[in-house]
């Protein structure tokens, strides 16, 4: 959002001189959409990271209950064989009672004996089987569950990392409350909010002196976070634009004026340009009615939008 917002600044910059040729405007609006794939390719892995916990977690759940029945079966094969080796014993000791009064006797006692050598020896290959089973679903359930409590820590780190970053921003810039700027947090992500009152004249996109400082004071914030994405979102009610130039409708001054925040951003020479996206989004993203002038006040405003990237997460699921 950066990004666009200083491509913006820089082409309310140059208007001021003459007007923005039609190609680097469509190369701006190509920019544009470009990083916009980004940032929504970044949401997207996380809502898959997110459902890649969930599907971790009910598998873990289901393995657990299948290694108690298995343990279950297991006890269960135990306590046949000890009941038929105990039957051998007896067996045996018949046997040698029977040796010394029949041939025949001997003879049945025998096969007895034989049968059951067989199925003892049938019962304990079982057992071995299900205990192997039993121990690879331990390893399995073991690497699964460390899998989820990798995911989890990566996910708390990106979640206290925005928060503190939230935190930052709140402080820094304290001094701008009651004018029209605003810090929160939603979904995992930091919302600055500054209404044109802080930064813009009435159809203008050169940023005002106090709007300036706010900026500043954001720079000085995100130049400490250069692993964190900055959308910057320009915004505008619904009443046509009026002025004349280059700008043709309020779409064209919301990226303008997102470019312009972009590009006061960049002089802070700490920050990264690769981590900046700047967007126009005109009159199509309201806060409140554009029924009253308190409402269309609450539209025009600038949004920076700062996204955790997911690179190490994005590693995790696919290893």
């Amino acid at each position: 959002m950066k990004l666009l917002r200083y491509l913006l600044i820089g082409f309310l910059s140059l208007n001021l001189i003459g007007c923005v040729s039609q190609k680097k405007f469509l190369e701006l609006e190509e920019d544009y959409y470009a990083l916009r794939g980004v940032n929504e390719e970044l949401s997207r892995k996380l809502e898959e990271c997110k459902s890649e916990k969930i599907a971790l977690q009910d598998e873990l759940n289901y393995s657990k209950d299948r290694i108690e029945i298995l343990k279950a079966q297991r006890d269960d094969l135990l306590a046949d064989y000890t009941a038929s080796k105990s039957t051998l014993e007896k067996l045996r000791a018949s046997y040698d009672a029977l040796e010394q009064n029949s041939s025949q006797a001997l003879s049945e006692n025998s096969k007895q004996n034989r049968e059951l050598l067989q199925k003892l020896e049938d019962k304990e290959i079982a057992l071995a089987k299900e205990q192997n089973r039993l121990e690879q679903l331990q390893k399995d359930l073991q690497a699964r569950l460390q899998r989820i409590q990798e995911l989890e820590g990566l996910i708390a780190q990106k979640e206290q990392k925005m928060k503190n970053l939230k935190d930052n921003l709140s402080r820094a810039l304290t001094n701008f409350e009651g004018q029209g700027l605003s810090v929160e947090m939603r979904n995992g992500k930091v919302y600055v909010s500054m209404e044109n009152k802080l930064l813009f004249a009435s159809g203008s996109w050169n940023v005002g002196s106090e709007g300036k400082k706010a900026v500043q004071e954001l720079a000085k914030v995100l130049a400490q976070n250069p692993d964190i994405a900055v959308l910057i979102e320009g915004h505008t009610d619904n009443v046509p634009y009026g002025g004349t130039g280059a700008i043709n409708d309020n779409w064209d001054l919301s990226t303008k004026r997102a470019t312009e925040v972009l590009k006061l951003l960049l002089k802070n020479d700490t920050i990264n340009p690769q981590n900046l996206t700047a967007a126009g989004k005109g009159e199509y993203v309201p806060l409140a009615p554009n029924t009253t002038e308190e409402g269309r006040a609450k539209n025009r405003r600038i949004e920076v939008v700062l996204t955790p990237k997911l690179d190490e997460i994005s590693k995790l699921l696919n290893e």
